[in-house]
């Protein structure tokens, strides 16, 4: 993405000039005026952060899932804390986006949704509900209220940061692991013809099972492009001694992602929005603090 940096303008001094008279004046002449000097202050950008403060300040909004059943674990997969706030009572709660497809449990008899935080080899475990769902595939979204777990909200991207080659860093959770990151570019931004704004993005950045949910966010601003639907896999078939094996391969550059611009929309259409509000308000609070 290009940033205009304006250049530094040069100090400009009005200064001005008379030549001396041939014939002796009457009156004496009045004095000069002092030079006028317009003085004009440079504003300095501040440097874009290295690509490893950009990454410490985006691992905080990500968490893992976990869907449970009889103490076992079913499911895994990832999520992005969108929102932060206080309850009624003063304690903290955070909201998740995650798929839709994720936090499906209608098929378990007794599921519990965990949501984990990694810190060094400990894992904060506390317990997630489903707030709301979109419809698969048109909104494959899910919002997770999570009581007790504090953590920064993440800013999401203006459409305008959308761009092809944009460096991108995927974080998730694939396998049920840690948390983990990988590097690529938006490969791919298919817009909506009517509404002129992005439906779906792909990276060329390699993900696993279980990064479903996971965050695409710029390296650029640190925002949140995109959550993690899917992949497009290959199948690879061979044989070994008279017997045929099979098993899907994910395509490089086949990563589906619902944009920042869908992730706004499914929070406005559940009534949600404040959400939004808070986050932007508390991202500029930031920005703001940090150019002091």
């Amino acid at each position: 993405m290009s940033r205009f940096f304006p250049g530094v303008p040069a100090l400009l001094a009005l200064v001005s000039c008379a030549s001396a008279p041939s014939q002796p004046a009457a009156s004496a002449p009045a004095p000069l005026a002092a030079p006028v000097v317009e003085r004009v202050v440079a504003k300095v950008e501040a440097p874009r952060p290295s690509r490893k403060e950009q990454v410490r300040r985006i691992l905080p909004h990500n968490v893992r899932l976990q869907i449970a059943e009889g103490g076992k674990a079913r499911s895994t997969a990832s999520g992005v804390v969108v929102g932060s706030e206080r309850d009624e009572q003063g304690r903290a709660v955070a909201w998740v986006v995650t798929n839709a497809h994720a936090v499906e449990m209608d098929h378990l008899k007794d599921p519990v949704l965990h949501v984990l935080v990694d810190r060094q080899g400990d894992v904060l475990e506390h317990t997630g509900e489903v707030a709301a769902t979109g419809h698969v595939p048109e909104l494959d979204l899910a919002l997770v209220r999570v009581p007790g777990l504090e953590l920064p909200a993440v800013e999401l991207a203006d459409d305008a940061e959308l761009e092809l080659g944009e460096d991108v860093v995927v974080a998730a959770s694939p396998f049920g692991r840690a948390l983990s990151l990988s590097g690529g570019m938006l490969s791919q931004v298919e817009w909506d013809k009517e509404t002129k704004r992005p439906k779906m993005v792909k990276t060329d950045a390699p993900i696993g099972y279980g990064a479903s949910g996971g965050g695409i966010f710029s390296l650029e601003t640190g925002r949140l492009l995109a959550i993690v639907e899917g992949y497009r896999t290959a199948k690879v078939d061979f044989a070994v001694q008279e017997q045929n094996y099979s098993f899907d391969v994910p395509m490089p550059g086949e990563t589906f992602a619902a944009p920042s611009a869908k992730v706004r929309q499914f929070l406005q259409g559940k009534g949600f929005a404040r959400l939004l509000e808070r986050a932007a308000a508390t991202e500029g609070g930031v920005a703001q603090a940090a150019g002091r």
